[in-house]
C-alpha cells in the first residue's frame, strides 16, 4: 500500500482505494480542514456530468500547487467536489487523489465517486476511464483539472 506523510505529519495518507480514501476524508473532516478552491465559492454553477451546483475543496498540498501555479499537483494532493442538484440537495461527491505511480497515463490520479452517505459508487483507474478520465483527459495539460488553471 502506498503511504506518504500527511499534511500535519501525524496521519498517514490513505491507500488508493475508495473506502480508505473516504475514511481519511471523514477523519480529517475535509469540509472544515480543507480550503475552497481559490476563486470558487460554495455552490458555484456546475456543468455536466457534475451537478448543477458545485463546491470544491482542496487539501494543503493541492492548495499550494494552485496558488503557486505549479502546473501539476504533487503526490498527496486531494480535490473533493461536492455535486449538488438545482435544489441544493447533495447528489454525489467526486474525488481526485494524486498517488505517485498509481496511473502514470492518467496523471497518477485515483478517481472515486461517492453517494452522499460515503458509499463508494465508482473508483479506480480502469473502471473510471469513460466516466472521468475520458473527459478529464481533454485537459491533460492542466493535470486533468477543469476547475482552474495550474499555470
Amino acid at each position: 500500500m502506498l503511504a506518504v506523510a500527511a499534511e500535519k505529519g501525524k496521519d498517514a495518507m490513505p491507500a488508493a482505494a475508495g473506502k480508505d480514501l473516504w475514511a481519511y476524508l471523514s477523519k480529517v473532516k475535509y469540509q472544515q480542514k480543507f480550503a475552497l478552491w481559490p476563486g470558487k465559492e460554495k455552490l458555484y454553477k456546475g456543468t455536466e456530468p457534475h451537478g448543477a451546483l458545485l463546491t470544491t475543496y482542496v487539501n494543503k498540498s493541492a492548495l499550494g500547487a494552485i496558488k503557486g501555479k505549479k502546473g501539476t499537483m504533487p503526490a498527496g494532493a486531494i480535490v473533493v467536489k461536492e455535486n449538488y442538484m438545482p435544489d441544493k440537495k447533495l447528489d454525489a461527491i467526486t474525488v481526485m487523489y494524486k498517488v505517485k505511480g498509481f496511473n502514470p497515463e492518467g496523471g497518477d490520479w485515483f478517481w472515486a465517486k461517492y453517494a452522499p452517505d460515503g458509499m463508494v459508487q465508482a473508483e479506480g483507474k480502469t473502471g473510471m476511464a469513460e466516466m472521468c478520465i475520458g473527459c478529464h483527459g481533454k485537459v491533460k495539460g492542466n493535470d486533468f483539472l477543469y476547475t482552474g488553471q495550474l499555470k
